[in-house]
């Protein structure tokens, strides 16, 4: 692949985003991008909105912006969906997802281009991330800041592909070429992320652990810096609790990926993927956290970790009970797109 700078394309996926896009939008028309170096535009995906995005968004962005904005619907509510929806969209190599409360840096577009272009091994990139609140942070926000996906992925800029294995959706960026490979060879996402006021979520762990599975690198990049903005509500403890329980429910679909990315086929491997051991084992850990809560009332640090944890386990469970008697068939579609996937490559 050429190392000539690639074009941009910003999705940002919306649903009842009028109130949040003009922060969003302005800190894109301040794009720092030398003029005609880098093709680049804004997409606004219009997830089932209710209230006014679309015209806010075209109201917004000034004829003379650097860049061209589109407003594009998407009827099915899901974050996966408008994003699926971007990616049709799209008019460039590189699909940069930034969250409808997010404010990127003004080298953003100029750094994803250059790195993606420099490593063409790379199938996506993401950065760092700080927290903006309408209200002080609560005192336990920085213990647990990794669940609002707020802070430095890991230490350095680097290849995280067999060390952290994932990258936040916020600030997300992949090959559309990638994601064509993933389609390719069959790849039908189980995981919705965001839908409405559901905190669901996983569904770029998903995307990345998909990405793998076809060969592709991921990447940190600490110059990619963005800001997401937290309002007063989300920073209450029962929001953490049900963000916690989201994971717990996404870690059930996810974990059919972790045990192909093993790349291992044995007994032990086959053993791992029985649903009723699989249920065994989160009742177990279920449990544990129940213990913990039982004999940590005297230490609030110890309590509030059991909490979180439990409520982990928790949806963890109950989406096990769920797909009872389908999990078989949630693991042989991960194996299956594996293969199909090697297919593809060859």
């Amino acid at each position: 692949m050429s190392k000539q700078k690639l074009g941009v394309s910003i999705v940002i996926c919306c649903h009842n985003s009028a109130s949040r896009l003009p922060q969003t939008l302005t800190h894109l028309q301040a794009q720092q991008v030398t003029k005609g170096a880098i093709p680049w535009e804004v997409i606004v995906v219009d997830n089932a909105s209710t209230d006014q995005t679309a015209s806010v968004a075209l109201n917004l962005w000034p004829e003379d912006a650097p860049a061209p904005l589109r407003v594009v619907s998407e009827p099915q509510l899901g974050l996966i969906h408008a994003r699926i929806r971007g990616f049709q969209e799209a008019r460039f190599e590189l699909v940069s997802f930034i969250d409808d409360d997010n404010q990127v840096c003004p080298h953003w577009v100029e750094r994803v281009s250059e790195l993606m272009s420099q490593h063409p091994e790379v199938g996506a990139c993401g950065g760092s991330v700080t927290a903006v609140s309408e209200s002080t942070l609560p005192p336990w926000f920085e213990r647990y800041k990794e669940s609002y996906a707020v802070g430095e992925q890991t230490a350095e800029s680097n290849d995280i592909t067999s060390t952290r294995g994932y990258l936040w959706g916020a600030g997300l960026t992949i090959r559309k070429s990638a994601w064509q490979q993933l389609l390719d060879a069959g790849f039908c996402p189980s995981l919705s992320g965001r839908k409405g006021t559901t905190l669901s979520s996983g569904e770029d762990n998903e995307i990345c652990f998909a990405l793998r599975l076809a060969g592709w690198r991921l990447w940190y990049e600490k110059q990619l810096k963005l800001q997401h903005y937290l309002s007063a509500h989300r920073l209450e403890w029962q929001y953490l609790r049900r963000l916690r329980r989201g994971c717990g429910t996404s870690s059930v679909l996810l974990e059919a990926y972790y045990l192909s990315l093993q790349a291992s086929d044995d007994m032990v491997t086959r053993f791992k993927q029985i649903w009723l051991i699989r249920i065994i084992s989160s009742f177990r850990h279920l449990l544990i956290q129940l213990c913990k809560l039982l004999l940590s009332y005297s230490n609030p640090l110890e309590r509030e970790q059991a909490v979180l944890e439990y409520e982990f386990w928790l949806g963890n469970l109950l989406t096990r009970f769920r797909h009872w008697r389908d999990y078989g068939k949630i693991v042989e579609r991960v194996r299956s797109l594996a293969e199909g996937l090697k297919t593809v490559s060859q």
